[in-house]
């Protein structure tokens, strides 16, 4: 198993749904930053939003897993063209927060 390299690309912000269900001052989310890098294998990294966590964790396995390593792709090569790589989001639908994953070639020490 090999560690996954986990990059903030953007935090995002619906102010259109946030006027209709989301609190008063509410904004991009607070927790993580464009740019943050994270490394993940079998455990959610320090730092990283536990809710964020959930959301993309099964990419993370999968990558560190080398699944589309072999074969190239996930989704049967009609999602990204890119080999060991995924682009998922938090499930926050007012603010959610985009990330890169990244399959390295850093074995993972358990």
């Amino acid at each position: 198993m090999n560690k996954v390299k986990i990059t903030v690309l953007e935090t995002t912000f619906n102010e259109r749904l946030a006027k209709e269900y989301g609190v008063e001052g509410l904004g991009k989310c607070p927790f993580m930053k464009e740019g943050d890098v994270f490394y993940a294998d079998y455990a959610k990294p320090e730092g990283l939003c536990d809710e964020a966590w959930k959301a993309i964790y099964q990419f993370a396995f999968a990558l560190a897993h080398g699944v589309g390593a072999d074969s190239g792709l996930f989704y049967h090569g009609d999602w990204i063209p890119t080999p060991g790589l995924a682009i998922a989001c938090c499930n926050d639908g007012i603010r959610p927060v985009i990330f890169k994953l990244e399959a390295t070639n850093e074995s993972s020490k358990i």
